[in-house]
């Protein structure tokens, strides 16, 4: 979907007889704000973040924003220089899609309430009920692998840098280590090797995992397109699903995965596979196919009535559709920013909805009339 600096913006379409009720959260790219929305597009609540730039929040049953984020002081990434060595690991990863340093937890009034630094994590977590948290960590593969991937390209005459793997790592309350998975140990470097389009720089990047209530961690490779399942255990691959491309945001829908596809340069769709047999049970595609297209971010979460909400990252749409595909609920960003090239941009990650009984809003103060001045600017009354 493309998009204009003059398209109608705020919530578009809203068939109220067949939406699922609640709040969208949401976090514009190069915003320094996150906000919760309600059925009418309007801000009821806003998070502003001055130590980070925010990147991808959730909120907690507790009322408080998980939210990741790279430091507000962090040097500008360095330049693209494939002839030049290699720059230090502690570099590098500066300059690679979805990098964060922080996360932080605030309370509704947007103090800090904990917060875990690790300067090479990135994109997504995970919180369990125990309080414990799990990030994907970015870490250079053993020189014998970094020879054995297949696939990727480089750069003419480019030196290239080690190559990265992914491990998943849970810290405690405390942000102590308690569990470090290798992902890079699972995976074949013959079998899953990097995609022909993509840079020889990280065999996996690994972009969204989810956990369901065994253990078993569902996650996306966008760099080789898989979407796995790692055991309980933590031992082994059961499942790898190779049918997506540049995928994001894998989730358990029951015993199935529902993945946003982000698809090939033309179109994108939404799909829930059986790992039993690798069957798509279900799909959401645009009507014609161009009609829906974002070429990386963007995600699809499940709501409680069946319906879906999916955010097309790139162009900052978010909609909900139901079983039969039908559109019931659209809102397009009016929070135009600046990206890191100073371009600017409309995009959002990923964001979700709260059902209006969702523990997190109970007693809480949701009346658009207090960010009255914020939604008439943004035209969102």
């Amino acid at each position: 979907m493309g998009w204009s600096i003059s398209r109608p913006t705020g919530l578009t379409f809203h068939k109220p007889g067949l939406s699922t009720k609640g709040y969208t959260l949401l976090t514009p790219h190069g915003d320094q704000s996150t906000y919760l929305i309600d059925m009418a597009g309007r801000v009821v609540h806003r998070w502003v973040f001055n130590h980070i730039r925010p990147g991808y929040g959730r909120l907690l049953n507790n009322g408080n924003l998980l939210m990741t984020g790279s430091d507000i002081d962090l040097p500008a990434a360095p330049k693209d220089e494939p002839t030049k060595a290699p720059l230090p690991f502690e570099q590098h990863v500066t300059r690679l899609g979805g990098y964060h340093t922080t996360l932080c937890e605030v309370n509704w009034q947007g103090d800090i309430v904990w917060e875990y630094e690790n300067r090479s994590q990135h994109h997504d977590f995970f919180r369990f009920a125990n309080g414990n948290t799990m990030v994907p960590e970015w870490v250079e593969l053993p020189e014998n692998l970094h020879k054995e991937v297949r696939g990727g390209y480089k750069m003419p005459r480019e030196r290239l840098p080690r190559l990265l793997g992914d491990d998943l790592v849970e810290v405690d309350k405390e942000g102590k280590e308690v569990r470090r998975i290798h992902t890079w140990k699972l995976l074949d470097p013959v079998k899953d090797p990097i995609s022909p389009s993509t840079r020889r720089w990280e065999w996996t990047h690994l972009n969204g995992i989810d956990i369901n209530d065994k253990g078993e961690i569902v996650f996306s490779a966008r760099n080789t397109d898989r979407v796995a399942i790692i055991n309980a255990a933590a031992t082994e691959i059961t499942w790898k699903f190779n049918r997506s491309h540049g995928q994001h945001n894998p989730t358990w829908v029951g015993d199935n995965i529902q993945i946003f596809d982000n698809g090939d340069s033309s179109s994108s769709r939404v799909i829930e596979v059986n790992p039993d047999n690798d069957e798509i049970v279900w799909t959401y595609h645009g009507v014609p196919f161009q009609q829906f297209y974002s070429g990386h971010i963007s995600g699809a979460s499940r709501l409680a009535s069946g319906n879906t909400l999916i955010c097309e990252g790139t162009s900052g749409r978010i909609f909900e559709v139901n079983k039969a595909r039908d559109v019931v609920w659209e809102w397009i960003n009016p929070f135009v920013n600046n990206n890191k090239r100073g371009e600017a941009t409309v995009s959002i990650y990923r964001a979700h909805r709260y059902s209006v009984d969702h523990p997190a809003l109970t007693d809480k103060d949701l009346d658009p009339g207090q960010h009255g001045n914020l939604n008439r600017i943004n035209g969102l009354i």
